[in-house]
């Protein structure tokens, strides 16, 4: 390739025609690859003396972006096939390196995120998920309004400063505007949340609740066998752990026929089963006063029910009470089921990287494959 006869090269700072000042020596720039053939542009960078800069600096080109050896489009299709297979697919596919696939996906990615319009945000979601051994993880902040789903922070770490990021990151205005807000209930999120989104309605992870309670219900069961084998009874509670943590109406015919026969004895396991069973009544309500009756009613019960880990369970909601109803506030509209459901694809997402163990991998990975970026202008699709 050569430059245009008489034509002037672009100052690569102000972006404006300047002096010549000299030519360097031919560089190679990567194309996207014809039939199977890989496609090189070969061409002399000049040097230009611009005044306005003051400075002698490298020209601008349409086709590349600073010291990158690949083409504007070619880092766009690469990364547009990073999103659809994995980054060590993208790059024996097409015949180059996982580091240029890298290169790829962080040129489309900082270039979204600089040019993203973030709007209106009515819901986020915030959770956590573990990328690493060693109790490693990244907290993630989604949108999630009803017509609109996506990553809008990845922050590393599950700490206080991790989560403040967020909020320092997002202009005031659009945090002010924020209306609904699902988090679990971890007490740093909580105290965030009440200082910096105080006019938004928070709504508990429901998931999270029966999460803790099946929790609640396993350990309950755990010790209740150790001590019936220390006593020389009869096994009966072995092998019913996913037995009592289902769904009943997700269970098989031999497995209800079991799960009667188990429901007939007095143990501890069942007690605590069949309040783990009466709670999933709470979600059935559209009221909160009666919801708010409901819970207040099955926390009363529990607390009698001298089983110490459902007690622990009925305290941790009575002390949540009014964030709980929220959700009925919110007329059941939102829930932490779809950030459970993003949570899924960016583990997935992050399976699709493998090969790369950083952070900033990770960050990049999640941001491209989630948060619904803008692309750079192409001339050309090549799909």
């Amino acid at each position: 390739m050569r430059p245009r006869k008489g034509s002037k090269a672009i100052c690569s700072r102000c972006h404006q025609p300047a002096r010549g000042y000299d030519q360097l020596v031919e560089r190679r720039f990567e194309f996207i690859p014809f039939w199977g053939f890989l496609v090189f542009l070969l061409y002399s960078m000049r040097r230009v003396d611009c005044r306005r800069c003051q400075a002698v600096v490298v020209e601008e080109v349409p086709w590349a972006d600073g010291k990158r050896t690949l083409t504007k489009a070619y880092m766009l299709f690469l990364a547009r096939w990073a999103r659809r297979l994995s980054w060590k697919e993208t790059a024996e596919a097409f015949r180059t390196s996982r580091d240029k696939v890298f290169d790829a996906v962080e040129h489309v990615v900082t270039w979204g995120l600089e040019h993203r319009v973030l709007g209106q945000i009515d819901a986020i979601g915030v959770d956590e998920i573990q990328y690493a051994k060693g109790h490693k993880y990244l907290t993630l902040v989604y949108q999630i309004d009803l017509g609109v789903t996506r990553l809008l922070w990845v922050g590393k770490e599950r700490t206080i400063e991790s989560f403040q990021g967020f909020f320092t990151a997002m202009r005031k205005d659009v945090i002010s505007k924020i209306v609904f807000v699902c988090s679990d209930m971890w007490e740093p999120y909580l105290k965030l949340i009440r200082k910096n989104c105080s006019e938004a309605l928070h709504i508990l992870d429901r998931f999270h609740i029966v999460a803790n309670m099946n929790k609640a219900l396993d350990n309950v069961r755990a010790e209740e066998t150790s001590r019936m084998r220390r006593e020389g009874r009869a096994p009966i509670l072995r092998k019913s752990r996913w037995l009592l943590l289902r769904r009943s109406e997700n269970l098989g015919a031999d497995q209800h026929f079991r799960l009667r026969d188990l429901l007939r004895y007095n143990l501890k396991t069942v007690r605590a089963y069949l309040l783990k069973e009466a709670f999933q009544q709470l979600w059935e309500y559209n009221s909160p006063a009666w919801a708010g009756k409901f819970l207040d009613e099955w926390c009363h019960q529990t607390m009698r029910s001298r089983i110490e880990p459902m007690k622990k369970i009925a305290r941790s909601l009575r002390n949540h009470r009014e964030l709980i109803l929220n959700y009925f506030r919110a007329q059941k509209l939102l829930s932490s089921g779809v950030v459970e459901g993003l949570n899924n694809k960016a583990k997935v997402t992050m399976r699709k990287s493998y090969g790369f163990r950083t952070y900033r991998v990770l960050e990049l990975a999640l941001y491209h494959s989630l948060g619904k970026l803008p692309e750079p202008d192409s001339t050309h699709d090549f799909f």
